[in-house]
């Protein structure tokens, strides 16, 4: 799995509001650049941080993701999705 590069997108939601509005408005686009699996990326689109945490993302940096709101999810969602039983 290519964890930094979830990790970096994770970190750039929580520093560049740039990066978060082009995620918000194109997300396949801008997630294009990235080296991700076929896998993290769809998981990643759909805002599936259960299967991304799964998958070894970290949760905490993953959290950012629904703290700001993007590919989806909310806090609320974001911890639905994170406690998901593990496949």
């Amino acid at each position: 799995m290519s964890v930094y590069s979830i990790h970096k997108i994770a970190q750039l939601v929580r520093k560049d509001a740039e990066f978060r509005e082009r995620l918000r408005t194109d997300p396949v686009t801008t997630v294009g650049g990235f080296r991700l699996t076929d896998e993290e990326r769809r998981a990643l689109l759909a805002g599936d941080v259960g299967r991304l945490a799964q998958m070894g993302a970290h949760g905490y940096l993953l959290g950012s993701l629904g703290q700001h709101k993007v590919l989806g999810l909310t806090p609320e969602t974001y911890v639905e999705r994170i406690h998901q039983p593990m496949a």
